[in-house]
């Protein structure tokens, strides 16, 4: 096991950094451990994009300060790196601890996992390097019809050739050059109006290489009237979607001579209700979803169930219905129910020199420039608060108290230096392979390459 901690970044004048794995605190949660009048020491929990802003913005604005940043990995940048999928490099989107259950019978078999623990590994985020997902099936399942929800289909679908040159781990890829996996729906509980996927991922989905899209027509009759007075955003990934529905087979560059071409499709109006599990019971075969209908209009248009259910084979089940934080400390304010710290403006409420950015402040939702946007409000009440000298003032010393403490618990920092090794080693691993780089994904490998 890698040694347990607390992982320390420290900036001034010049930025620094200490990193340590093993600690469990939620994405953004922020800590003002020491406030000097000149030079306020600052602790921030997370290197994810909300700490990453949140430093960055206190730094800017105030010159004299000195900030900390704890990580629980061995290398920095949170789900920036662990959570994007590895051919967008370019987007940056996710950001909380955990995902949000099923709560129906049968998702304790195997076969049926997490979205984000899936994302996780093909990302090589250590934890979950062991996944070992069974790929060994005709058809996969996506719960969620959200931008996560369709960059896991599109890993599943793409040709492991265009996936070499990206900075996939050498796992992932391995496993999907085996899979067996030809189809896979993208399910939804309410209907077009409300996917909250955006067009750029859906117009990828469409235009992959050796898949073809499967769209009912009939879920969109009836909705011209309503497109049309739609938000431009809206208009444009519905127009999109009818577009492709109603194309004719033969324009739809379907490979005729392929026996069985890669497929995927959304269903819209269903929930589930039961994972079905295989006849000997050792793993998913299928899974049943109640048939919907909405009431209301718009987006808050509220999904209600008919009565009717319906069975759809499948070997894999992918839950993508949502991420959420997790509490820090019983000390610590936390909604349970909404997954968040309770805040105003970033303040938590009922602890003086306690702030909260990201997630764990808003809830799962938006991407990185809302991060952004958030972070930097919550840095600027931070300031004020520094300013107008309403925060606890006392002794104490940062890092000067938090090294001593590591020390006695036999915790081994793991320095920004060490990271640069890291990082020194997966780029040239990658140069190898004509990748990127090559994620190390191992915690004892990482170690031995750091101290050796």
């Amino acid at each position: 096991m890698a040694p347990r901690g607390l992982g320390c970044w420290r900036w001034a004048a010049r930025p620094r950094a200490l990193l340590l794995p093993g600690a469990a605190f939620p994405f953004g949660f922020r800590q003002l451990f020491c406030t000097l009048e000149l030079a306020p020491h600052i602790c921030v929990v997370g290197s994810g994009p909300a700490g990453f802003y949140t430093a960055q913005h206190l730094l800017k604005h105030h010159p004299q300060a000195q900030v900390d940043i704890y990580e629980k990995q061995l290398v920095p940048f949170g789900l920036v790196r662990f959570g994007v999928a590895p051919d967008h490099p370019e987007v940056k989107s996710y950001g909380a601890e955990d995902h949000r259950t099923l709560g129906i019978p049968g998702e304790e078999l195997p076969g049926v996992i997490s979205a984000r623990d899936f994302v996780g590994w093909y990302n090589g985020l250590p934890e979950n390097r062991k996944l070992a997902p069974n790929l060994n099936c005709d058809t996969a399942l996506i719960l969620g019809q959200g931008n996560v929800a369709l960059d896991v289909a599109r890993i599943l679908l793409t040709p492991t050739e265009l996936l070499e040159k990206t900075d996939i781990t050498a796992e992932a890829l391995n496993v999907l050059e085996q899979s067996q996996v030809q189809r896979v729906w993208i399910v939804g509980r309410r209907g077009p109006l409300q996917a909250a996927f955006t067009i750029k991922e859906l117009r990828e989905m469409i235009n992959l290489p050796g898949s073809q899209p499967l769209l009912d027509p009939a879920d969109f009759s009836g909705l011209e009237e309503l497109i049309k007075v739609a938000p431009r955003p809206r208009k444009r990934l519905l127009e999109l979607l009818v577009r492709t529905a109603l194309k004719p087979p033969e324009a739809k560059g379907i490979d005729r001579r392929a026996e069985t071409p890669r497929a995927w499709g959304l269903r819209f109006l269903r929930s589930p209700q039961k994972v079905l599990a295989s006849p000997d019971g050792g793993r998913v075969a299928g899974i049943r979803l109640a048939v919907m209908k909405l009431e209301g209009s718009g987006e808050n248009a509220q999904a209600v169930p008919t009565g009717a259910v319906e069975d759809v084979p499948c070997g894999l089940v992918l839950s993508s219905v949502g991420y959420k934080s997790r509490p820090i400390d019983p000390t610590v304010p936390f909604d349970p129910k909404l997954g968040i710290i309770p805040n105003s403006e970033g303040r938590v409420l009922g602890a003086p020199g306690l702030y909260c950015s990201g997630w764990v402040k808003r809830g799962p939702t938006g991407v990185i420039a809302t991060t952004m946007n958030d972070s930097f409000l919550t840095g600027q009440a931070l300031l004020q608060d520094l300013e107008e000298g309403v925060l606890p003032l006392g002794p104490k010393l940062g890092y000067a108290m938090i090294e001593p403490l590591l020390k006695n618990r036999g915790v081994q920092p793991v320095s920004f230096e060490d990271w640069e090794k890291l990082d020194e080693e997966e780029v040239a691993q990658g140069q190898v392979a004509g990748k990127p780089r090559e994620k190390l994904v191992d915690p004892q490998q990482m170690l031995r390459i750091i101290r050796h």
